[in-house]
């Protein structure tokens, strides 16, 4: 009995430092990029105030648009959500028929029988979920027709677990509005997703792998 306790606590030790490597995610792609390098020519020193190489416009929107700008986004995520089902099914019959004549003194004239059979099921079933928060993005592609592919991710130690906190979708420029921000609801194909590896959740798994071992060996 006790190589077998302890190969079920080996079992349970692999199963919980699974999970304190990071979590999965719904996120397809990097998360960040750097800003595409600009080619260096050569600077002729022709005495003039405007140099193309080195000149910024003083009222330049300087909303993200380019591979490497970053982009606040706001989370505001809510979703609700019902469902609900009925189903019944009903059947009866019937059926009867004539006992020969040296049998009718046993069973009588006739023999019927009769069945009827009837059920129902219901279900139903709710969802509420709310996501809010700011993350900043970054723009890792400009599409041909000007949107932005933007993604993301914070990840945030606390104790001895460690928060992730994701983002990918696509940008339309004229949903960014002041403060260099989009609404996450605004995004297209928008990934949004918080996961963690913190205590929370290795203590679920370890009640999980508790409750099978015991089921098998209650000791």
């Amino acid at each position: 009995m006790k190589a077998i306790a302890y190969l079920c606590a080996a079992a349970a030790s692999l199963l919980l430092s699974g999970c304190i490597s990071t979590p999965p995610t719904i996120v397809a792609g990097p998360t960040t990029a750097r800003p595409i390098p600009v080619p260096q020519s050569v600077q002729v020193a022709n005495g003039s105030i405007y140099q193309a190489q080195s000149f910024r416009p003083v009222f330049e929107d300087r909303r993200g648009r380019m591979v490497g700008d970053i982009i606040n986004v706001i989370i505001t995520e809510r979703t609700v959500a019902n469902k609900n089902g009925t189903s019944s099914t009903s059947k009866s019959g019937s059926t009867s028929f004539g006992v020969p004549g040296p049998l009718q003194g046993r069973f009588g004239a006739t023999i019927g029988t009769a069945a009827d059979n009837k059920s129902a099921d219901a279900a139903a079933q709710s969802a509420s979920n709310t996501f809010t928060g700011t993350l900043g993005v970054t723009v890792v592609e400009v599409l041909p027709n000007g949107n932005l592919i933007v993604a993301g991710e914070k990840q945030v130690a606390m104790d001895k677990g460690t928060e992730f906190i994701r983002i990918s979708g696509t940008v339309n420029p004229d949903t960014i509005g002041a403060g260099n921000s989009v609404p996450s609801t605004a995004i297209a194909d928008a990934r949004v997703e918080y996961r963690t590896n913190s205590h929370l959740d290795r203590a679920e798994l370890s009640s999980m792998a508790s409750r099978f071992f015991l089921s098998l060996l209650p000791f």
